[in-house]
């Protein structure tokens, strides 16, 4: 949106989409109130009226990503497993971090005060709540999902990092001659299974562990502190 005099009128929610929008090309350690500023065809004191610094920053880019991923989330349908629904939940996550480089840096740390996430913990607590579990066993359930989403993603977008080049360390052939086989073989096979496997059938393993933990621990047991 421009003003009169042809300018992008500035406010949050475009500077974080203007922010995002360079990642691909600067990555977040090259991403600076300034760049951000030149891309808006604006000088960098004009952001300092809607974004204090970069903290403030990461956190309306945070903010556009989570927004982006929930946006249509609704709560299960009548035969739908609550499980299913937390996993497509965290898929869903997963795949706005994906969409851009660093995407999960971002997100890291960040706080993130929104309508959509208020309303994506609420839907999630009622799931549990529908399925037993409870007020305590779901308040726990929200948070470990996000961190283990967040770190997930961390990895896999450093296997792809492109500051790598042709020199990434991750690359099948790298990963192959990497462990002696003959030494360790079940350490050799682990790293070769691991980073060169499908990371869509790893992440979605990883939540049906995290899921049937939660659900072998209890769903009306106290936490553990």
């Amino acid at each position: 949106m421009s003003n009169k005099s042809g300018q992008t009128k500035l406010d949050a929610e475009v500077i974080a989409e203007a922010a995002l929008a360079l990642l691909d090309e600067v990555g977040l350690d090259g991403l600076t109130m300034r760049k951000v500023a030149a891309a808006l065809n604006v000088q960098a004191p004009a952001l300092y009226w809607h974004i204090a610094n970069k903290r403030e920053l990461l956190d309306a880019m945070a903010r556009a990503v989570f927004v982006s991923a929930v946006d249509g989330v609704e709560a299960p349908r009548r035969d739908e497993d609550w499980r299913d629904w937390l996993i497509a939940l965290a898929s869903r996550l997963r795949r706005a971090m994906l969409g851009y480089r660093d995407g999960a840096k971002v997100v890291a740390g960040t706080y993130v005060s929104d309508e959509a996430m208020f309303r994506t913990v609420e839907l999630t607590l009622r799931t549990l709540e529908d399925a037993g579990f409870s007020k305590a066993r779901a308040a726990r359930v929200f948070p470990i999902l996000l961190h283990y989403t967040v770190g997930f993603v961390i990895e896999e977008q450093a296997r792809s990092d492109g500051e790598y080049g042709e020199h990434n360390p991750y690359l099948p052939e790298r990963l192959a001659s990497l462990v002696d086989a003959q030494r360790y073989p079940l350490t050799a096979q682990l790293v070769t299974d691991v980073f060169s496997g499908d990371t869509d059938a790893e992440f979605t393993e990883g939540l049906h562990v995290i899921l049937a933990g939660l659900d072998a621990a209890g769903r009306n047991e106290t936490p553990v502190d």
